[in-house]
């Protein structure tokens, strides 16, 4: 039977740090500050603001909503952007994506200010987690995944790592982290041949294909740690992430629970890298 990886217990330490170097930056004159900044009112981006504000709320940090209407256009949208870049008491943004359609996500998410950009959504915080420097912040999701590695001491040097899935909010960016620490890995994808085989030969499996259940017993062995980072709804309504939990759990060493792991984390996240950008203000 695996060992849950569970995810309050990383976000509960987490936000036990996060207090108090809030407190820290407010004995310096300074509140930590987020603005928020959505296109519309899916139902999914508002259950996440849900979250992350009160996360914030709970640690501290001041939270700037900017909701804009779904047809409020570009050029809106760009100049709400050079607001929240000009504003020197924001030291954070979290701009939810996918944007509407008639949008240039691109060139909106390439306009906001590095230092700002907090859930790496710029060519230029990419460019810091391919690079392995720290000229930016990486994907809060991908980084999520790293935290709960680290917290519950999975050992990474030297160690064979698969990634499933190559986007650049997770699969990428995850596994440029999982290099920098030293550990040997392989992306997979839909074009993978026999994925099933290397994946069985993995000491960790980071899940990121955003299909629900697609990783079985066939894929794994006695000895893995395997993170799903995803999010899916099942046949019957319920969700479930990329690995099929119940054949999972009683083969592998240790396992992330969906719900319960990456997702539970990566709000925590966001308020850490939040809390970074303000201590970065005054160095």
């Amino acid at each position: 039977m695996a060992v849950l990886l569970k995810g309050a217990a990383v976000t509960a330490a987490l936000n036990e740090q996060l207090k108090v170097r809030v407190q820290k930056l407010e004995s310096q004159g300074i509140t930590p500050c987020l603005a928020i900044l959505r296109v519309g009112e899916r139902g999914d981006d508002i259950a996440y603001e849900r979250g992350a504000v009160k996360r914030c709320d709970g640690i501290g940090i001041l939270v700037k909503k900017y909701v804009l209407d779904i047809d409020a256009g570009q050029d809106e949208l760009m100049k709400t952007i050079e607001i929240i870049n000009r504003d020197p008491a924001i030291h954070g943004c979290l701009m939810f994506r996918p944007l509407p359609k008639h949008y240039n996500e691109e060139e909106a998410r390439n306009a906001l200010a590095p230092s700002k950009d907090i859930d790496g959504i710029t060519n230029t915080s990419l460019a810091g987690v391919f690079g392995g420097t720290n000229s930016g912040f990486p994907p809060c999701t991908a980084a999520a995944a790293m935290e709960i590695l680290a917290h519950y001491g999975i050992e990474l040097k030297g160690k064979n790592a698969v990634v499933i899935g190559r986007s650049l909010v997770i699969g990428k960016p995850v596994a440029m982290m999982l290099i920098k620490e030293n550990a040997t890995v392989t992306i997979c994808h839909t074009r993978t041949v026999d994925m099933p085989a290397v994946c069985q030969r993995a000491d960790i499996i980071v899940a990121a294909a955003g299909r629900a259940k697609m990783v079985d017993m066939t894929y794994l062995n006695e000895n893995q740690v395997v993170i799903d980072v995803g999010i899916n709804v099942d046949e019957s309504g319920k969700l479930c992430g990329d690995v099929d939990f119940e054949m999972a759990e009683p083969i592998v060493s240790a396992i992330t629970p969906v719900p319960g792991g990456v997702g539970t984390v990566t709000t925590s996240v966001l308020a850490k890298h939040l809390v970074e950008a303000a201590e970065r203000t005054v160095r």
